[in-house]
């Protein structure tokens, strides 16, 4: 919008219509006109099974009838209910809890976590890093409270970690800031799939203490929504403990969702959660970020917090709920891994791709490319440097048909 009648532009490029809203309206009409069956949705960001109906686990379901009217009628503390932030602790770190100080404060989902680290950790009119493929809403979240994205080459010439580019940009804006805010999306990277290994992580850890030195202050966000369907849970968390090396002056954060690990999108839940050296670091994020809660949404809804703390009081139902889980897991990573073949076989490139809800094709004109496939009923969404293909909500089957479509209007 150029002119605006009564809103305040202040520095945003808001546009008329979401992207993604926008190509549902139009699934929802072909699919009025034409039938579902001729219909290919490969943009939703859910998970769905072969019927396209919505995975929501039973055991959590059993849990949410059990509640009771104050388990979801009452108000939350700010930071989140007690039982609830040591619970998300642990579903946050499994087995693999860095050395450190921890807090967690309750967020409304991934995105209120990170809405509040670019609040508290960068300062008007500050860059926040992250990889050229990322998430469009760090964009819209970074310049709601007037900041901006750089991005790094998220791989190199050879299709790896580009450490390279990450450093280079890190190098640069500590010399221009006095704080900086890195966000990186794994494992199972969206949109990508990405999953950055250990000895990407080892170069991370190196190249974020060699840049500490400079003594500013370095959040590292680590937007991990998708790290339960990455894999075996406790080998793709692995890299956890290696944050307890980086020094005092850079605090770690993980962004956890319950969203897709407990299939609880609409309960808009999930937990920021620090590792700092120190007691006071460690003391200075639940009170900033609390603050930054009660200045926004307040507090955060309290059902899918006693949900988790249920589950977790109770070994024997968490125990069920991760057995339901793999299950859902396991078909998820068939998908991705059938979509890969038959890219292949088509001779699709596709962006390195290890696991999660979507898969990424590189494209020099995505919007035309994406256009032409909604005229044959295939609807995926294009991005600034390609197209996502969300393998979570189509069948192994329509993984299996998709590569070559696409490749036929590249």
């Amino acid at each position: 919008m150029s002119e605006y009648i009564l809103a305040r532009k202040n520095g945003r490029n808001i546009p008329r219509e979401d992207k993604i809203f926008g190509i549902s309206n139009r699934v929802k009409k072909m699919i009025a006109e034409k039938g579902a069956d001729k219909v290919i949705n490969a943009t939703i960001g859910s998970l769905l099974d072969d019927e396209g109906k919505l995975v929501v686990l039973s055991s959590v379901v059993k849990v949410f009838k059990e509640l009771s009217p104050v388990d979801y009628a009452d108000y939350a503390p700010i930071g989140g209910v007690p039982a609830f932030r040591e619970a998300v602790k642990e579903a946050a770190f499994g087995k693999r809890r860095p050395d450190g100080f921890v807090e967690a404060v309750a967020t409304p989902g991934g995105t209120g976590s990170l809405r509040n680290v670019i609040s508290n950790y960068s300062e008007p009119g500050d860059e926040v890093i992250t990889s050229d493929w990322h998430w469009a809403p760090y964009n819209t979240i970074a310049g709601e409270m007037g900041r901006s994205i750089r991005t790094f080459e998220l791989f190199n010439e050879e299709r790896r970690f580009n450490i390279e580019s990450l450093k280079s940009n890190v190098t640069d804006l500590l010399k221009a800031q006095n704080s900086l805010v890195i966000i990186l999306n794994t494992p199972a990277h969206n949109p990508t799939g990405y999953s950055l290994t250990d000895e990407d992580w080892d170069s991370v850890i190196s190249m974020l203490t060699e840049a500490a030195s400079c003594g500013k202050a370095i959040a590292l966000l680590i937007d991990a929504a998708y790290i339960d369907f990455a894999g075996d849970e406790d080998e793709y968390r692995k890299f956890l403990t290696k944050l307890s090396d980086l020094p005092a002056n850079v605090i770690s954060i993980v962004a956890y969702s319950l969203s897709k690990t407990y299939t609880l999108y609409g309960t808009r839940c999930g937990a920021m959660i620090c590792v700092a050296k120190t007691k006071e670091i460690a003391d200075e994020f639940k009170r900033v970020c609390e603050y930054s809660s009660r200045g926004s949404w307040s507090n955060s809804a309290k059902m899918a917090q006693v949900i988790l703390a249920k589950i977790y009081s109770d070994p024997e139902l968490l125990e069920e709920v991760n057995r339901e889980r793999a299950y859902y897991r396991d078909m998820l990573i068939a998908r991705g891994r059938a979509f890969e073949e038959e890219a292949e076989k088509a001779g699709l490139e596709i962006v390195p791709f290890d696991a999660g809800f979507f898969v990424s094709i590189p494209c020099d004109d995505p919007d035309a490319v994406s256009a032409e496939l909604e005229k044959e009923g295939v609807f995926i969404v294009p991005l600034a440097k390609g197209l996502r293909v969300s393998v979570a909500s189509i069948s192994e089957e329509k993984c299996r048909k998709l590569p070559a479509i696409i490749k036929k209007y590249m």
